[in-house]
C-alpha cells in the first residue's frame, strides 16, 4: 500500500511516500516560508522526481495535531482536498506520535515536546522496544516544570525530540537523565507519520475525507483571551479541544 504523508504541524513542512515499511520518497523544507507557499509545490516535485502519480496512492496520512493551528489546518485541508478528488481514504496521526516514530527501531524512552508558548509544551511519552513504539502517556499540554517531574520518575534516560526539545533540555534540571535528539532526528518527518499510519491500519479503519479533523490540546489564543475577558478561562484539564479550527 502506497501512503502519501504530510506534516505541516510546525515550522518544518514535510511530504513523503511510504510503502510496506520503506520510504519511496521524502522531502522537507524548513526555511521560514509559510506552508501554503511550500507544501504543494514540494509534494508535486517529490512525486515527479520519484515518478509516482497521485493515482498510484492508496491512502493519505497527515499529522492532525497538536501543533500550529494554521499549519495543521493547511495540512488537513490539503489531504482532504486530494482524498476527495482521488476518492481515497485518509488517516490522521498525532504529531507527537509521528515524532516518536523518528526513533522506531531504537530502544529507550522518547519524549516528544513541542513549544506551546506560555511556559508550556505539547508532549507525550513513548518507549521504543523490540522494534516497536509503545505509548506510555496520552498527548497533553503541560508546564515544563510539571513535565520535568514526570521525566524524573523514569528509571532510565529519556530522549527529547521535537521543536521544544532544546528549550526543555536547557530549562530542566537533572540533565544526566536527558538526551537531546540529534538534529537529523529531532524535527517532524512525513515518513514517520506514514510508518505510524501503517501501524495504525493493523487495528483501525481509514477515514473518509469528511471525517478527518484537527485535534487541538488548547483553544486557539483568540478564544482563550476572549474567555479570560469574560471570566470563563478554562481549567487546564478541561482545556483539550477537538474542532475544525474555525
Amino acid at each position: 500500500m502506497k501512503i502519501l504523508c504530510l506534516d505541516t504541524s510546525a515550522k518544518t513542512a514535510s511530504a513523503a511516500v511510504v510503502e510496506d515499511n520503506r520510504i519511496l520518497a521524502e522531502s522537507s523544507v524548513n526555511t521560514g516560508l509559510t506552508h501554503s507557499q511550500t507544501v504543494m509545490p514540494m509534494m508535486e516535485g517529490m512525486l515527479s522526481a520519484a515518478k509516482i502519480s497521485l493515482q498510484e496512492i492508496d491512502l493519505l496520512a497527515v499529522s492532525h495535531g497538536p501543533g500550529s493551528f494554521t499549519g495543521i489546518r493547511i495540512g488537513i485541508g490539503a489531504v482532504k482536498g486530494m482524498a476527495q478528488g482521488l476518492r481515497k481514504p485518509c488517516l490522521g496521526i498525532s504529531t507527537l506520535e509521528g515524532l516518536a516514530y523518528n526513533y522506531r527501531g531504537l530502544d529507550g524512552f522518547v519524549c516528544p515536546v513541542m513549544d506551546a508558548r506560555c511556559g508550556q509544551v505539547y508532549t507525550a511519552l513513548f518507549q521504543g522496544k523490540d522494534g516497536t513504539v509503545l505509548r506510555l502517556r496520552e498527548d497533553e499540554a503541560l508546564p515544563i516544570a510539571e513535565l520535568e517531574t514526570v521525566l524524573a520518575e523514569l528509571p532510565e534516560a529519556v530522549t527529547l525530540v521535537g521543536d521544544g526539545a532544546e528549550l526543555c533540555f536547557r530549562t530542566m534540571n537533572g540533565k544526566e537523565k536527558l538526551r537531546l535528539a540529534p538534529p537529523q532526528m529531532r524535527l517532524q518527518r512525513a515518513s514517520s507519520v506514514g510508518f505510524a499510519a501503517e501501524e495504525m491500519l493493523k487495528t483501525a479503519s481509514p477515514l473518509a475525507p469528511g471525517d478527518l479533523m484537527p485535534v487541538y490540546l488548547r483553544l486557539p489564543q483568540a478564544e482563550r483571551e476572549l474567555l479570560k475577558k469574560e471570566g470563563n478561562a478554562p481549567q487546564r484539564k478541561d482545556d483539550a479541544h477537538v474542532g475544525t479550527g474555525k
